[in-house]
């Protein structure tokens, strides 16, 4: 498949840090542009830039009293708060443990949401068939406050960019192991976006949504589709929910721009989810969804990060394969000796290889995999999605 990638970068995305001891901490993506670039599959020539977000972009989106008061507490000391400004910042969903206020956090934040917009506009524009954003997939914020370590919904802004700009109709896809909920809740009556959203039931995990009966609103019914997965599921059983749903959903909405956020915490290793998938499964989405994009868009593919909270083990892999797949390179399995050597201090057991070895699935695996069947015979019922 041909056509150029994009690769959306700034050093100082990397100030998106809720805090040293967060989940979300950006030496993930510090150590895969390291690994893209030791690898030879990253060159300068891919790179392209990106500015901040500008507040008449972001209100396409966010409450303009949710985003002036982001700005506020972005010059404060957490610690220095009153309590009365604390009860006013956890009405916007910040000074949680989840989303901490933290110095700088609406230029963090706006600089990820633009660094979205940039590759929207990348891609629409012709300037690149693919482009990727790896600081993005911050799907959880809403309109009125934080959620889920995401003080803006980066994918909702370039979603709303690319419907008010372009007018285009969008398809958008998460594979995050937590259920896309604020991509989903600020679309939910929109005939002009499908969300495509799947991850481990919200019976077990964060936000505790993404139901099958969670279908869209008025015009908008039939636009939201999920496809929630029992704890334990592993390779087989996941890529058989995706490739059941996913393609034809997409060939029947008929997108003009696919949109894809690649959070890579269904890993077996991340800290955080249940779900057991190897970086086998994460590559499977990739390559489908990039036939997608080319079947369906003309190609046009803008391609988030998102979730991964094993930030060496995993993440740097995962993306390094999303990476080599967006921008039709091959790359060696076994990694690099000089990354190897660079990480290990923070690391010593980083797996040594992009693919995982995938191993005879367990009882857990087993048993979701057949309660997974039973629920997507469900929802095939349900959706009546054309073969």
């Amino acid at each position: 498949m041909g056509g150029r990638a994009a690769f959306v970068w700034r050093d100082d995305l990397v100030t998106y840090r809720p805090g040293p001891s967060h989940p979300l901490n950006p030496i993930r993506l510090e150590a895969t542009a390291d690994l893209l670039k030791t690898a030879g599959i990253l060159t300068k020539g891919d790179v392209a830039g990106c500015r901040p977000c500008a507040v008449e972009d972001l209100l396409l989106v966010h409450d303009r009293r949710y985003i002036d008061a982001v700005r506020r507490w972005s010059a404060r000391d957490e610690a220095a708060l009153t309590s009365q400004e604390r009860a006013e910042a956890l009405a916007f969903g910040l000074g949680t443990a989840d989303n901490p206020v933290f110095a700088g956090m609406h230029a963090a934040a706006a600089l990820v949401a633009g660094a979205s917009m940039a590759a929207a506009d990348l891609v629409m524009t012709g300037q690149a068939q693919h482009a990727v954003s790896l600081a993005g997939g911050l799907h959880h914020a809403l309109p009125d406050r934080a959620a889920g370590f995401c003080v803006y919904n980066d994918p909702a802004v370039a979603i709303a960019h690319l419907r008010y700009r372009y007018r285009a109709r969008v398809a958008y896809v998460d594979i995050d192991a937590h259920h896309g909920d604020g991509v989903q809740w600020i679309f939910y009556e929109d005939p002009d976006v499908l969300t495509i959203s799947i991850h481990e039931s919200g019976h077990y995990l964060f936000p505790g949504t993404g139901h099958g009966h969670e279908r869209g609103r008025g015009p908008g019914f039939g636009t939201s589709i999920n496809i929630p997965l029992w704890p334990g599921t592993g390779d087989d059983s996941w890529i058989e929910c995706f490739e059941a749903v996913v393609p034809r959903a997409l060939r029947a909405f008929q997108p003009d721009v696919l949109i894809s956020q690649h959070g890579c915490d269904a890993h077996r290793m991340d800290p955080l989810t249940h779900l057991a998938v190897s970086t086998r499964a994460l590559a499977r989405a990739a390559e489908l969804l990039h036939q997608a994009a080319h079947e369906l868009c003309e190609g046009r593919w803008i391609v988030l990060g998102g979730g991964g909270y094993d930030l060496l083990g995993v993440v740097p892999r995962a993306w390094t394969l999303l990476w080599a797949e967006v921008a039709g390179r091959p790359v060696d399995d076994e990694l690099p000796e000089q990354w190897l050597a660079r990480w290990k201090s923070k690391r010593p057991d980083i797996p040594k290889r992009l693919r995982d070895a995938c191993g005879v699935p367990d009882g857990a695996e087993q048993k979701a995999a057949t309660a997974n069947r039973l629920m997507l015979e469900r929802l095939l019922a349900e959706l009546s999605l054309p073969v």
